[in-house]
């Protein structure tokens, strides 16, 4: 095999992590289907390819053709997230979980670093995880942010109070990564 060739081999490979194969991304009533593709395409991008969507919006569905647009080389991601009515039922079999939050004055809420750290960790020991995420609006209900095990909070330099959901769900999705090759 020539260089060149063995160079665009390596290329289609993927590196996974033991954190990727076991933290599956809840989407809670996303309503939107670009973000529902941007976050496939996000997650597919840091080796993460669980996705979960629970009662999504009339939009934000798989099929959508917004949804499959932004999902670029991540249609698999999108096309094998189960659609659940509830996010007890897309808890079944985590060990733990992490709810994100755009609310200020979460006492104890993990930062996305030290949040991305205790996943790495928990994956380590073989447990299986869950990163929740709620709709774009609203965000989680304190009722389905009460049934995560912790909280994880993105820090804002300015008084923008939250991200877009695609866009948290790349900065937990690299920061999982990141942490990952470190450790």
């Amino acid at each position: 095999m020539t260089g060149e060739r063995a160079s665009k081999q390596a290329s289609k490979q993927r590196l996974v992590v033991p954190v990727a194969r076991q933290t599956r991304f809840i989407l809670v009533a996303p309503h939107y289907p670009e973000n529902v593709g941007a976050a496939a395409r996000a997650m597919k991008a840091m080796g993460l390819s669980r996705l979960v969507l629970v009662r999504p919006g009339r939009l934000g569905r798989p099929e959508h053709p917004m949804a499959r647009k932004m999902a670029v080389k991540s249609l698999d991601v999108l096309e094998s997230a189960p659609l659940l009515d509830t996010l007890e039922e897309a808890l079944l079999g985590v060990d733990f979980s992490m709810a994100t939050s755009a609310k200020i004055g979460n006492r104890g809420a993990f930062t996305l670093r030290t949040g991305a750290e205790e996943l790495v960790r928990l994956a380590a020991r073989g447990l299986q995880l869950a990163v929740i995420f709620g709709n774009e609006k609203s965000g989680l209900s304190d009722a389905e942010s009460a049934l995560c095990d912790a909280t994880l909070r993105i820090p804002m330099a300015a008084p923008q109070p939250s991200i877009n959901l695609a866009q948290a769900c790349q900065l937990v999705s690299y920061e999982l990564f990141a942490t990952a090759l470190r450790d």
